[in-house]
């Protein structure tokens, strides 16, 4: 009888574009790897239902159902949807369907581990980095052996909820993308995402990626990444892609042989990445705009010094400003993405953001109003600290810092007195967004918001 393993992508969010599922196509290539004697199948809700994975079930009867959970919420403080309920509706849809082993985890999945595990009561889960992992976990299952040591598993045991250490391997993970799944996103958003490395060294109060993916930074080999690129050129005509590393620019020694191998691939390219200011020197952008880097998303948090400090940045408005003026400078597009109003905020330090934020050229700013808390972050031990939180408080229901004497209102009065072009997330910007793309235009296309 033929064994079935079905990955699931439980995203459905589709604001300001679909991304693709890249961690699931990780897993997939994983396991075709080394269990080639399953089956996998994919389903992808931002393509399908509750109807149409029920038929995908009947058909193919798998002994496993893996789920991939990339958000908890939307990160916005005006609506704060959370997608929870939606996550646990797909458990309960499958547990009406099969007896299979359901194995659930993600980026989202791996904020919150213990907490969603015991609210969606799948079998297992599996937090961090999970290629390694899930194969051990299958085939132990398979073989009726002792899983209790597998690391990152979750599990019940006697009634009680076991949550194993990480430990220091990881893998070298391979890609090889379902070609329905590119069609639509292609289509979709304009862009397909692409990961060249996984980790993050820097401490940003409020940030989950180290928790996520860990603090040592791991890099795929730029030759592999070279050969996806140029087949997906090649067979599929994109020739828009987004690096979804953290922080692209945390390994340049890496950097420069991926830009390299670019260029020396001929490939007529364009993509972008999330950049910050640390280690960003003139000459690599030189590099990087040869091998079509045409648009930066920069983590830039504040305009003001003072709160880069506070919120644990590496570094300052002179290289923020010095390094944009390189990008206007080289013709790269970039845009800056800002926290208003968290920890340690004031109304001068905010004064001091908008007034700096005059001394930029062509950019657009995508402001975020408060810090979502999460888990194991210092953010969470200052919420503490501070009394807006208490210990055991659930924080799948979302919540945020905010520093006292905040006005939404008046912050956009005061965005809007510079002069430049700020994208509050309660703006509704896919007219202009969807006009560009109805006429071939690729990529992220905030540009087009830009003054």
């Amino acid at each position: 009888m033929d064994k079935n393993i079905i990955f699931i992508s439980a995203n459905q969010l589709k604001v300001p574009y679909p991304v693709y599922p890249l961690g699931i196509s990780y897993l997939a290539s994983h396991l075709k790897k080394h269990l080639p004697r399953f089956n996998i199948h994919m389903f992808d809700y931002n393509m399908g239902g509750h109807k149409e994975l029920a038929s995908l079930i009947r058909s193919t009867q798998p002994q496993y159902i893996g789920i991939s959970f990339r958000n908890v919420d939307d990160v916005n403080f005006y609506a704060k949807e959370s997608y929870i309920h939606h996550y646990k509706s797909i458990i309960d849809e499958i547990r009406n369907l099969s007896k299979c082993r359901i194995i659930v985890g993600g980026p989202g999945f791996s904020i919150f581990p213990e907490e969603m595990f015991e609210f969606l009561c799948p079998d297992f889960g599996l937090y961090g980095e999970g290629e390694s992992a899930l194969c051990e976990l299958i085939e132990a299952l398979e073989e009726n052996k002792d899983y209790y040591s597998i690391p990152r598993l979750i599990y019940k045991k006697e009634g009680k909820t076991c949550v194993n250490p990480k430990d220091n391997r990881s893998c070298s993970p391979m890609l090889n993308m379902n070609p329905d799944w590119i069609d639509y996103y292609w289509k979709s958003s304009g862009m397909l995402n692409i990961q060249t490395k996984r980790g993050c060294p820097f401490h940003c109060i409020y940030c989950t990626y180290p928790i996520i993916d860990g603090t040592s930074v791991r890099t795929l080999d730029p030759e592999m990444v070279v050969e996806n690129l140029k087949k997906f050129y090649l067979e599929k005509g994109i020739d828009y892609f987004f690096f979804t590393d953290s922080i692209f620019n945390i390994k340049n020694t890496y950097n420069y042989k991926l830009a390299e191998a670019i260029i020396k691939s001929r490939l007529k390219i364009k993509w972008g990445a999330y950049f910050n200011f640390t280690s960003l020197p003139e000459d690599l952008l030189v590099l990087l705009k040869q091998a079509g880097l045409s648009h930066i998303e920069f983590g830039t948090d504040s305009l003001c010094d003072v709160t880069l400090r506070t919120y644990r940045k590496p570094f300052s408005f002179e290289d923020i400003l010095k390094t944009s003026d390189i990008c206007n400078k080289l013709d790269i597009d970039y845009a800056h993405f800002l926290i208003l109003g968290g920890y340690g905020e004031t109304m001068e330090t905010l004064t001091e953001t908008f007034e700096n934020s005059k001394k930029f050229g062509k950019t657009v700013f995508f402001p975020f109003v408060g810090m979502r808390i999460y888990p194991n972050t210092e953010l969470y031990s200052i919420a503490i600290a501070e009394g807006k939180l208490k210990t055991g408080d659930n924080l799948l229901i979302p919540r945020y810092y905010l520093s006292d004497n905040m006005d939404l209102h008046q912050m956009q009065q005061m965005a809007k007195a510079t002069g430049k072009r700020w994208v509050f997330p309660d703006e509704d910007s896919s007219v202009i967004i969807n006009k560009m793309r109805a006429r071939g235009k690729k990529g992220p296309l905030w540009e087009y918001l830009s003054i």
